[in-house]
C-alpha cells in the first residue's frame, strides 16, 4: 500500500481558522450533551454533486459500501449534478444537521467556484468538515507528436514559439484550466487554452487536434499505457506510485508548484460534534483497509484520512491557492 499524503503547505500545528468556527461553536453547544452512541438509526444519504460515473461518484460508492457495516446502517449515494457541483452542494448545505446527510466535496464547489461567482451557499461556513478522503494529482500529458519528452524540453519548445502550442482545458474555471494558468505563470510560458469538456479535452489531445492537457490520472492512465498520450510530469508535490519514473513539476525546478484535486467528506454545519467524530473514526478505518487503499491508488488517488480540523485547514489553504491563481490570471466567470 502506498503512503498517504497531504500537501506540504498544510501546517498541522496551525490554529483552526474560520472554516471550523461553525464546528467549534457546535462543540460548545452540544459537546457535553449529544451522544453518538445510538447514531445512526436509519439510512444515511451521501450526496455527490456530480453525475454518475465521475471519479467522485466512484469514491463515494466505495466509501458507502465499506462504511455501512461499520455504522450498522445503509449509506445511499445520491447524484445531484449541475452548476459545477453547486446544486448538490447547496442541497447538502440546507439539509438538517442531524448526521443523516453527507456530501462528497471536491475543488470546484468548495475551493474554486466562490472566487468566480456568487454561490447559494458559503463553503467556508455552511459545512462541518469530517475527513479529507484523498488527493487527486493532476498530470501534464501531451500528444506523442509533440517534440518534447521532458518538462524541460516542453518549456524550451513553448518559449521558442509563444502561443503556438495548445493546452486543452475542461472548461472555464475548472481545475484543469487553473492548472494551465498556474503552469504558465510558474514557467513563463504562453499557451493557447481553448475550452472543452473533460472528455473532449482528452480526446482532442489523443487525436492531435490539441497538444497538451492537465488531467486527473484516472482520465489518462490507460491512454498513456497504450501509447496514445505521453505523461510529461505530475502536478502534485510527490510522485505517483503507479508512475514511479514520471517526475513532478516541483522537482523539475518549480518547488512551489502544486495542482491537485481532492475528495472530502462533509456534513451540514451544526451537526453534533459527537456524530462528526464517530463518522470520522469510521472513515479513517475504511481508508486504512488495504483493499480500499489499493483501489484508490489504482484510480490515481492518494488515500488520506484526516481529522476534521486538518480538513478545515486544507480547504482554506486550497481556496487561497486557487484565489491567487484566478486573480493573477485575470480569470472571470463566463456564465457557464
Amino acid at each position: 500500500m502506498g503512503s498517504r499524503w497531504l500537501p506540504s503547505d498544510i501546517d498541522l500545528r496551525s490554529k483552526s481558522r474560520r472554516l471550523i468556527l461553525p464546528f467549534l461553536a457546535a462543540s460548545a453547544m452540544f459537546g457535553t450533551q449529544v451522544s453518538a452512541q445510538d447514531y445512526p438509526t436509519r439510512t444515511i444519504r451521501l450526496i455527490v454533486p456530480f453525475t454518475p460515473g465521475a471519479g467522485t461518484d466512484t469514491t463515494a460508492r466505495i466509501l458507502a459500501q465499506k462504511i455501512a457495516p461499520i455504522l450498522g446502517q445503509a449509506v445511499v449515494v445520491e447524484n445531484r449534478g449541475g452548476a459545477s457541483g453547486a446544486i448538490g452542494t447547496d442541497i447538502a448545505a440546507k439539509a438538517a444537521p442531524d448526521g443523516y446527510t453527507w456530501v462528497l466535496g471536491t475543488d470546484p464547489p468548495f475551493t474554486i467556484n466562490q472566487h468566480l461567482r456568487k454561490l447559494p451557499y458559503d463553503p467556508m461556513h455552511d459545512f462541518a468538515p469530517v475527513s479529507l478522503l484523498a488527493t487527486v494529482p493532476l498530470v501534464l500529458v501531451a500528444n506523442p507528436s509533440v517534440k518534447a519528452d521532458s518538462l524541460k524540453d516542453l518549456i524550451a519548445l513553448a518559449k521558442a514559439a509563444p502561443g503556438k502550442l495548445t493546452m486543452a482545458s475542461s472548461g472555464n474555471g475548472t481545475s484543469g484550466h487553473l492548472a494551465a494558468a498556474a503552469f504558465m505563470a510558474a514557467t513563463g510560458t504562453d499557451f493557447h487554452v481553448p475550452f472543452r469538456g473533460q472528455a473532449e479535452a482528452v480526446n482532442d489531445v489523443v487525436a492531435g487536434r490539441l497538444d497538451l492537457n492537465f488531467s486527473a490520472i484516472p482520465n489518462v492512465f490507460s491512454l498513456a499505457q497504450a501509447g496514445k498520450l505521453k505523461i510529461l510530469a505530475i502536478g502534485a508535490p510527490k510522485r505517483f506510485t503507479g508512475l514511479p519514473d514520471v517526475p513532478t513539476i516541483a522537482e523539475s525546478g518549480y518547488p512551489e508548484f502544486d495542482v491537485s484535486a481532492f475528495h472530502a467528506l462533509l456534513m451540514p454545519a451544526g451537526t453534533p460534534p459527537a456524530i462528526v467524530r464517530k463518522v470520522n473514526t469510521a472513515v479513517v478505518e475504511v481508508l486504512r483497509m488495504p483493499d480500499v487503499a489499493s483501489r484508490f491508488e489504482g484510480m490515481g488517488l492518494y488515500p488520506v484520512g484526516s481529522t476534521p480540523e486538518v480538513l478545515a485547514t486544507f480547504l482554506e489553504t486550497e481556496s487561497a491557492r486557487w484565489a491567487k491563481v484566478i486573480k493573477e490570471a485575470g480569470i472571470k466567470d463566463d456564465g457557464t
